[in-house]
């Protein structure tokens, strides 16, 4: 049950503020997730939205690349909406499944695809101790540009900061998953 009251329809929203309630449901197919509760502050929900679009749609970090980034974040968080959708991603993003089960049991990397393991490494360090390690940041940065580097921080910390917004107000639209629920 939601902690706050949700913002349901553009009707609620004055005028000039519901044309950001239906661009956010024309990119998304719908208002769900964390916007029903953003909204109640419409600049935020925008740009919240907006870079979740740059993000998710126009980003240039491969589809697994932001997967595992996402994926990390959520389940570090436990947060039930986004890890839900990240483990449909997973596997349409060829996450390896050995990734997948680490993630979700929280277990050590070693013995992953290192491709995958650098992504969880990263993110897991960020979120736990705030930093990362210089030897982290140069492979990465050899592996995916400064751009693609400074890409997947963003992605890391977007959906950390959507995940603080699904569970302080208890929001989920997606159940959790069967084979991976937390």
């Amino acid at each position: 049950m939601p902690r706050i009251p949700l913002v349901e329809n553009k009707e609620s929203l004055t005028p000039e503020h519901r044309l950001v309630y239906e661009a956010i449901g024309k990119s998304r197919g719908e208002v769900r997730g964390c916007f029903p509760a953003l909204l109640h502050v419409p600049p935020i929900a925008d740009h919240t939205a907006s870079l979740g679009g740059y993000l998710r749609f126009d980003g240039k970090l491969e589809p697994k690349v932001r997967t595992l980034a996402a994926m990390t974040a959520s389940r570090e968080f436990d947060c039930i909406h986004e890890w839900a959708a990240s483990v449909r991603n997973a596997e349409k993003n060829k996450v390896s499944r050995e990734t997948l089960v680490a993630v979700h049991q929280r277990q050590p990397t070693t013995g992953l695809p290192p491709d995958e393991a650098e992504i969880v490494d990263y993110a897991r360090d960020l979120i736990y101790r705030h930093r990362v390690s210089e030897a982290a940041v140069e492979s990465l940065r050899a592996r995916l540009g400064v751009a693609g580097l400074v890409e997947l921080t963003a992605t890391i910390g977007y959906y950390a900061m959507i995940s603080c917004t699904l569970n302080a107000f208890e929001l989920t639209s997606s159940p959790n998953p069967k084979d991976f629920p937390i």
